[in-house]
């Protein structure tokens, strides 16, 4: 018998699914729910768009020593999140050897992370949530050409009065609204590249009609709806991160629909004129009626600032977060840390390298049996 037939086929893993283009928009909520169908897992996401800063400085990922540091640095990433994955723990070591032979990315090492997260809980489809990576989406349709994409848009005064109250933004409608209208160009080039791989849907909808969209959702992503997706209360996960962090404290309720204008509160006129003048043309597209001549001017120095006055502000939010809610600060914290002491070291290690004369990649040996730590 051949050896081609005493091996078992390989099993297909998880359909890789990401979510876009920018958060705020109510992107919990729907992960939450369709987490309620065993054949879809969503974890809570690493947003890898905060380390991508820091990759150039690993140097050529063909160097396995290379290679392994950020594998080892992602799966740290993953360890240093505010909320933890249940019921799994990465080891560097078996990533590395798992994916050696692709092509070498961070968002190989990252999605190998999920992938597995989803095989572990026999997932058919596993969703990221990190939105932010839709600027990186062609390399992630070279690596998972079946990904499927999730836009979801949301009301751009609504999204952006809440993004100016989260400490993961800007404190400022200029600076966000600017962050705002790249997500969406970027977005838009998902969906002219790939239309058949995205879907669509609105926020605002999903508030009005949460069935209807969710069984959208699951039919696009070919998972059954389940009618207990609707009744969020019951997510243990929903009623854990809606007490460890202001930003997440509705999620363990059904949304309230008259919040959709509760913008309108806390944005002057001013600053809904600046977002209408900037997002107009895709508040036309989705169907958001304006309520300016969307005729705000903006110069540059309107852009310095609110850079300075967000700077300010966020000093204060980061203060104010330590007094009012100091699990929540100091998880926060301690991932930015981690993101800090990971820069300095690698800066550290492109020193290193240009004083090297030698600087061709190196091949670590292959693990063929079980790898183990002695004293």
């Amino acid at each position: 018998m051949s050896v081609e037939r005493d091996r078992a086929p390989a099993q297909a893993r998880p359909r890789p699914v990401l979510m876009i283009p920018l958060r705020r928009c109510g992107s919990h909520a729907l992960r939450l729910r369709l987490n309620f169908n065993p054949d879809f897992y969503s974890p809570y996401p690493l947003h890898i768009v905060d380390f991508m800063p820091i990759v150039p400085l690993y140097g050529n990922l063909e160097d396995d020593r290379a290679y392994f540091r950020l594998v080892s640095d992602v799966v740290g990433l993953q360890a240093a999140s505010m909320v933890k994955w249940p019921g799994i723990v990465f080891d560097p070591v078996d990533i590395f050897e798992a994916i050696r032979h692709e092509p070498r990315s961070v968002h190989r090492v990252v999605w190998e992370l999920l992938l597995r997260a989803g095989e572990q809980r026999g997932a058919r489809v596993v969703m990221d949530k990190s939105l932010d990576s839709v600027h990186y989406a062609d390399s992630l349709m070279r690596q998972f050409p079946d990904m499927l994409f999730l836009n979801v848009v949301r009301d751009p005064r609504a999204q952006i009065a809440s993004m100016n109250k989260a400490i993961i933004h800007d404190f400022d409608t200029l600076l966000n609204t600017h962050t705002w209208l790249e997500a969406h160009r970027a977005a838009d080039a998902v969906l002219a590249e790939y239309p058949e791989r995205t879907m669509t849907i609105r926020y605002e909808d999903f508030l009005a009609d949460e069935q209807a969209v969710l069984k959208q959702v699951c039919s696009f992503f070919g998972i059954a709806f389940l009618p207990g997706m609707v009744d969020v209360s019951r997510s243990q996960e929903a009623q854990q991160i809606s007490r460890m962090s202001a930003l997440w404290s509705s999620n363990c309720f059904a949304p309230i629909a008259t919040n959709i204008d509760k913008y309108k509160k806390v944005l002057s006129m001013d600053e809904i004129a600046v977002i209408e003048t900037l997002t107009s043309d895709y508040m036309r597209r989705y169907g958001y009626e304006r309520m300016t001549g969307a005729t705000a001017k903006i110069d540059a120095a309107a852009f310095d600032a609110a850079r300075v006055a967000s700077d300010a502000a966020r000093e204060r939010a980061w203060e104010t977060l330590e007094r009012t809610n100091f699990r929540d600060f100091a998880l926060r914290r301690h991932r930015a840390e981690y993101l800090a002491s990971v820069r300095a070291r690698m800066q550290q290690c492109a020193q290193a390298r240009t004083q090297r004369s030698d600087c061709a990649p190196v091949k670590l040996d292959e693990l063929i049996e079980a790898f183990e730590v002695t004293d």
